[in-house]
């Protein structure tokens, strides 16, 4: 099971262009799409979803081509977690699952075990009977996650899966991604370099409609390597002129001192050492100084 996008193109009336000439293989277990705001993440998702047609280019998934004749046996194969989540709000929990359900053809007693279990995964057992528009942020994107996985698709899209979680939830919620794509394929966009760190070995990194890298997680951190750099000084003027010359991926206090990561191709014109990269420094890297 995987997906295949070759100069996918989506140009909107206003002749802004969302996804440019972009090329990308997706294969089973968990693929991480990363890009900021604006990148066009949510508009490939769309066309990935069909709920969007793209202005040119191919899509295939599991070798079936995306156009109208097919897009009822893709929607079958096929669950997605929006990145805003506006399920019915006086309905509860449990109603609207099971509503979800029935719209997806699932037998009423297989609806409500997959119910039960995914409720438990996600620890909103105890909240199936509480009213839709009396939850949480957190909490309705994770029943979001829940309508997403009621069908079992074969390939699963989530767009911002952890947006508005705490801590202990977004682990919870990567690790039940991680279960499910054992045996599927899960596309897992974010913004949020933490997530993919925790989740998946391979990913693409995206800018402005084009894909930058894609690939490994290994060879994305190799690229950043030797550019890299942490620097200490205690002096307010050269601390402004680092973060003036410099693409500064963190900074923090230390004693007396400020801590600050560059990233350059060459050694920073002060009292410096090189450093090993993190994920965050390669894209960082990769978006910033990749052209």
């Amino acid at each position: 099971m995987g997906m295949k996008i070759e100069d996918l193109t989506v140009t909107f009336k206003n002749k802004v262009t969302a996804v440019d000439y972009a090329s990308l293989e997706i294969p089973k277990g968990i693929f991480g799409l990363l890009g900021e705001n604006g990148a066009g993440k949510t508009t490939l998702m769309r066309v990935l979803t069909t709920v969007l047609p793209p202005t040119g280019g191919t899509v295939t998934l599991d070798g079936i081509l995306y156009n109208k004749g097919n897009y009822e046996k893709i929607q079958r194969k096929i669950g997605y977690l929006p990145q805003e989540v506006d399920l019915y709000p006086n309905l509860t929990v449990q109603e609207c699952l099971e509503y979800m359900g029935d719209l997806s053809g699932i037998s009423r007693q297989v609806c409500k075990e997959r119910i039960r279990y995914f409720l438990e995964k996600t620890s909103l057992s105890e909240h199936r009977k509480k009213k839709m528009k009396q939850l949480s942020g957190g909490m309705k994107r994770r029943v979001g996650l829940v309508q997403a996985l009621l069908n079992e698709p074969e390939f699963l899209i989530v767009d911002e899966p952890t947006t508005g979680l705490d801590p202990e939830e977004r682990i919870r919620i990567r690790n039940l991604l991680v279960d499910f794509s054992e045996e599927r394929t899960v596309l897992f966009s974010t913004h949020v370099v933490e997530d993919l760190a925790a989740t998946c070995n391979r990913l693409a990194v995206m800018k402005k409609g084009k894909f930058l890298y894609s690939g490994n997680m290994k060879d994305l951190l190799e690229q950043a390597e030797g550019r890299v750099w942490i620097c200490k000084t205690a002096e307010e003027t050269m601390a402004r002129k680092l973060e003036k010359n410099y693409i500064v991926s963190s900074k923090q206090y230390v004693g007396n001192e400020l801590q600050m990561k560059l990233i350059s191709e060459t050694q920073p014109e002060t009292e410096c050492r090189s450093c090993e990269a993190t994920l965050e420094d390669a894209y960082i890297y990769m978006t910033h100084m990749v052209q």
